[in-house]
């Protein structure tokens, strides 16, 4: 009677272009549902990074009648520079997420989430302050 011999498993990158492989490092495929919820994350972050543009813009077109040059160029380059930091971040958390899972390894801690919270915290002390030393 022969004798069945299990499928040996596939490459882990098989199929998967040299760069690909190069850039997730290996590794076992992760269950589709987690690498489905890690790309939504990442598109989220990226949503975040183009709202943060389009206020910077926002602040810099339609603000002069309101806010000092000083206080509206400010604050429209820390949301344009938040915007690029959470954008670029974005992707460098879905990279590390996904060769965490790849890996069987802990998840990386997020940094983006208290960037975010320190750079709105900032926007939000200027806009205290203007609304406090502004004239009546």
């Amino acid at each position: 009677m022969p004798t069945s011999v299990p499928p040996s498993d596939p490459a882990p990158d098989s199929g998967r272009s040299k760069f690909a492989a190069k850039l997730l490092r290996g590794g076992a495929e992760p269950d589709p549902r987690f690498t489905l919820a890690n790309e939504r994350t990442f598109l989220a972050w990226i949503r975040t990074s183009l709202a943060l543009l389009a206020g910077g813009i926002a602040v810099e077109a339609f603000t002069s009648d309101l806010l000092d040059p000083e206080i509206r160029k400010t604050t429209a380059i820390l949301l344009l520079v938040l915007a690029m930091v959470i954008g670029a971040g974005a992707f460098f958390r879905w990279l590390g997420v996904e060769r965490a899972m790849r890996q069987k390894e802990p998840l990386p801690l997020p940094v983006l989430a208290p960037i975010l919270a320190i750079g709105g915290a900032l926007v939000g002390a200027i806009f205290v302050v203007f609304v406090v030393l502004r004239p009546a």
